[in-house]
């Protein structure tokens, strides 16, 4: 009984660190979509950047807490360039032009990793601090990188709180949502909120690339998987909500883990139903503006 109870603990778990990294990308996807209005297919890379700077920096000094703290600034600077010259030309572009540029970016990424770093699967070491195990039962444990993981996920997803909700320039980023020209007339430098919020859409997703390497490892293709699952977070939580993104997330890890534990032959689909189930009840997510 003690250890069935346990297991049930240890799949919560799973599907709470799932469901938070899953939001560092999701939240990421959705500040660029619900308030500049861009659909960007290349989302996914950015997250296998991350991966493969946390797996090239942590190689060069030995240790992976230096290699993000060297990899986030990088993050930072790359999102500031690409949007000063490639994104901000798509703002007020049919969604069509946005499609085609975010998809030929996906490609120019994975043929670059593909000549930087080849096409084999890499792997990150586990810091030693956090390279043990916290035993459960007799019989059960659980990583504590996964748990340090959770933790640092609700840290990041506090400061957004913080950021977006009590600071000026999460008031210009939530006006600048609503109504750009109106802001633009009060004097606020819109172009600017606009690559700040893109420049900390790409290092949110550059993180949760760099602290998932040890666990999920490095390989070709890491970006495309949690590109689609993030866009099924974005649709369930409102578009442009973070509020949603974090509490869609958390329902997309559970469902998906207690699915692959529950009904395996039908794990591909439970995330799904899920979003079926929620749009057919709030057709604009969860916190979406004509749910409100």
């Amino acid at each position: 009984m003690a250890d069935s109870f346990t297991f049930f603990l240890i799949q919560i778990l799973n599907g709470v660190q799932e469901g938070l990294l899953l939001f560092l990308v999701a939240s990421g996807l959705t500040l660029v979509f619900g308030i500049m209005g861009i659909i960007n297919l290349a989302h996914g890379s950015f997250y296998m950047l991350g991966a493969y700077l946390a797996f090239a920096l942590a190689a060069a000094t030995g240790n992976l807490l230096v290699a993000i703290m060297l990899a986030i600034p990088l993050a930072l600077a790359i999102g500031l360039a690409l949007e000063f010259l490639l994104f901000r030309h798509l703002y007020r572009r049919d969604h069509l032009y946005q499609v085609l540029l975010t998809y030929g970016l996906i490609l120019v990424f994975e043929e670059s990793r593909s000549l930087v770093f080849g096409d084999d699967v890499h792997g990150v070491a586990i810091p030693r601090f956090l390279d043990f195990s916290i035993p459960l039962t007799a019989n059960l444990s659980y990583p504590a990188y996964r748990l340090a993981m959770s933790a640092v996920c609700l840290l990041v997803a506090g400061a957004m709180w913080l950021l977006i909700a009590k600071t000026r320039l999460g008031m210009a980023i939530r006006a600048g949502a609503t109504n750009r020209e109106m802001v633009q007339s009060l004097g606020i430098d819109i172009a600017w909120v606009y690559r700040a919020v893109f420049a900390l859409g790409v290092a949110l997703a550059a993180f949760a690339g760099m602290i998932a390497a040890p666990v999920a490892s490095v390989f070709p293709g890491m970006g495309n998987q949690i590109l689609i699952i993030s866009f099924v977070v974005v649709v369930i939580g409102g578009i442009g909500s973070i509020k949603g993104a974090f509490l869609g997330s958390l329902l997309i890890g559970l469902a998906d883990t207690f699915g692959q534990v529950l009904v395996p032959q039908l794990a591909g689909m439970t995330v799904y139903v899920l979003m079926a189930a929620v749009l057919v009840w709030r057709p604009a997510g969860l916190f979406g503006s004509r749910a409100a």
